[in-house]
């Protein structure tokens, strides 16, 4: 998934550019039930006391518990994607009002809570779920049909290159507008380094998202992302061939840089500033108004010294957590 239309001057018909069916992990109704009363029994918790990953004030960060807890998180998403931005839902989802499909019952939903919310009324008092992000381990998605991002990018490319390490997808980020500042970016990248820590993971990948579907409006930070340099071979992706779009749109020396990264997404810049690779072009995801390119991120390109911001006690005490239950 992916965080208005005019592709006349692009050189393509414009039948290339609609979205391919996502691949839905291969699960038949009757065990996509099953598998959901066995993980996330609706009312009761996983383990009898959440493990907290990370703590900023009022805000706490910790995966989802129960599937009441992943329908909020849903909502949340519905709000951000389809009443914020420019996501077009389907009848389903518009009844609902919740983003949801069939990945999110073999996914981890981080979720970050505000615990001094104020209290609305004829509703129990609980924590607002303010954002989210959404894990999918390798060995969840061998075993249900894959990862999300592979409907969109060639990751084949990269499992086979590396058969030895343990990725896992990030997708589906959302933080409500109020709450989009410094420390609710921290607290999330605090959960996911205790999360990367806990199943020993090696590479995280995912797409991040530019607002905007026509490439002649997003063709200087396109071109930025190109003048960035191509991946090393052995962690090159390209789009699927059918909904390619080539990064640079434009002169390379033509654009003004520091313009063009002001004009990239935080997620985005995050994701630069740690050591990211990015594929070597990007797509557009009309669904969801956004032109995507795939991150892909090997820990040991991390700077120590983020490493060890992100190394919070709260994160700490998690990860030991995790060794004994």
């Amino acid at each position: 998934m992916a965080m208005q239309d005019n592709h006349s001057d692009c050189g393509l018909e414009r039948t290339q550019w609609q979205n391919p069916p996502v691949l839905k992990p291969n699960l038949s109704s009757k065990l996509l039930a099953s598998l959901r009363r066995n993980r996330l029994r609706d009312g009761y918790p996983i383990s009898s006391k959440p493990i907290t990953l990370g703590r900023v004030g009022s805000l706490e960060i910790r995966l989802a518990q129960t599937e009441r807890e992943i329908r909020k998180a849903q909502r949340l998403r519905y709000k951000v994607f389809y009443k914020e931005m420019a996501a077009k839902p389907d009848s389903q989802t518009k009844f609902t009002r919740r983003d949801a499909d069939a990945y999110d019952a073999i996914c981890d939903h981080l979720l970050v809570l505000d615990h001094d919310s104020p209290k609305k009324k004829f509703r129990r008092l609980e924590p607002r779920i303010v954002g989210t992000y959404r894990l999918l381990r390798q060995e969840m998605a061998n075993l249900y049909g894959g990862f999300y991002t592979a409907s969109e990018f060639n990751i084949n490319s990269i499992l086979e290159a590396h058969p030895e390490r343990r990725f896992l997808e990030l997708g589906r980020s959302c933080v409500l507008k109020e709450y989009r500042t410094k420390r609710t970016i921290e607290l999330l990248w605090q959960g996911i380094w205790a999360y990367v820590q806990i199943h020993k993971i090696d590479v995280m990948i995912g797409c991040a998202s530019i607002m905007g579907t026509d490439p002649q409006v997003l063709a200087e930070p396109l071109t930025f992302l190109s003048k960035l340099g191509k991946a090393p071979e052995e962690w090159s992706v390209d789009a699927l061939p059918h909904i390619s779009l080539p990064l640079e749109q434009m002169d390379p020396s033509a654009i003004n840089d520091k313009a063009a990264l002001r004009s990239l997404p935080p997620l985005l810049k995050a994701y630069m500033r740690l050591g990211c690779y990015f594929s070597n072009n990007a797509m557009v995801d009309h669904q969801f108004g956004t032109t995507d390119v795939l991150i892909i991120l090997p820990l040991e390109n991390i700077d120590p010294k983020y490493i060890e911001h992100y190394s919070t006690t709260n994160v700490k005490d998690a990860v030991a957590m995790h060794q004994y239950q």
